[in-house]
């Protein structure tokens, strides 16, 4: 199995942390040069020091926010005059908790520019290349709810749905220039975001931590909650050449939690 990625480029979104972290460490363990992209400088600098790295591999980082859709647009445009970009992994965390009818409209508004918008941004700013090479990956980490939508996570569901049908309407106008265009659902992963989702349903039902974390286990089928590595191994083999008809995708990472098919 070909899962070799020397001499391609990944720029990984939301790299600080989490699955978007592990991502860029498992490309790297691949063979590609990453980018790095997110808002913190500081701890932008301590990823890259942590990238494998030999000599066919050169690291880089931006430093954007997604909450600036515009901002994004210019540096991006920018980096890609000088560096090609191979892979992009579309990561950026997702909207505040609550019930869809509750939601103010520029909740969705906002969400909507943080994850569609942004998202296409980028894949206008690499795709040129990509298709130019007969090669491309763009995968975005979305959610499970895309499948079934999740309680208590209105304008998520909504806005994780519009970025599963703009990816899937990518996926056939793409794919013939040797492009393909995938989404990742992640399940429960300890990431921050699930710890931060963890209290605030223990603080709302009267629960301690430990008994939330209890009763999502007992949804999954596995047993467990997953390592943001896990997650990331899924995304690291959708990027690989071997991965080369793969093409259209929702893939959960959950356990086997979704009930849908």
């Amino acid at each position: 199995m070909n899962l070799d990625l020397t001499r391609k480029r990944a720029l990984v979104c939301g790299s600080t942390q989490g699955i978007g972290r592990s991502s860029a460490k498992e490309l790297a363990l691949l063979g590609a040069s990453i980018t790095l992209l997110a808002r913190n400088e500081d701890k932008l600098k301590e990823v890259l020091q942590g990238l494998s790295t030999d000599q066919n591999q050169k690291h880089h980082y931006l430093v954007a926010d997604f909450s600036d859709p515009d901002q994004l647009k210019l540096i991006v445009n920018e980096y890609v005059l000088n560096n090609q970009i191979d892979i992009l992994i579309n990561n950026t965390g997702g909207p505040a908790g609550g019930k869809a009818i509750d939601a103010r409209t520029d909740e969705f508004i906002n969400a909507f520019n943080m994850h569609l918008i942004c998202n296409q941004i980028l894949v206008q700013a690499v795709s040129p290349a990509m298709q130019k090479n007969n090669f491309g990956r763009i995968i975005n980490i979305i959610s499970t709810s895309v499948k079934t939508p999740l309680k208590g996570l209105g304008v998520s569901n909504t806005i994780r749905g519009a970025v599963a049908s703009w990816a899937k309407t990518l996926a056939l106008e793409l794919g013939p220039f040797g492009i393909t265009v995938n989404n990742v659902l992640p399940g429960f992963t300890m990431t921050g975001r699930l710890e931060s989702l963890i209290s605030t349903i223990a603080e709302r039902e009267n629960k301690s931590k430990e008994a939330v974390m209890k009763d999502m286990i007992s949804t999954i089928p596995a047993g467990r909650i997953a390592d943001s590595h896990e997650v990331a191994a899924a995304i690291a083999f959708l990027a690989s050449p071997a991965a080369s008809y793969i093409n259209g995708i929702n893939l959960p990472v959950d356990g086997g939690k979704t009930p849908a098919l």
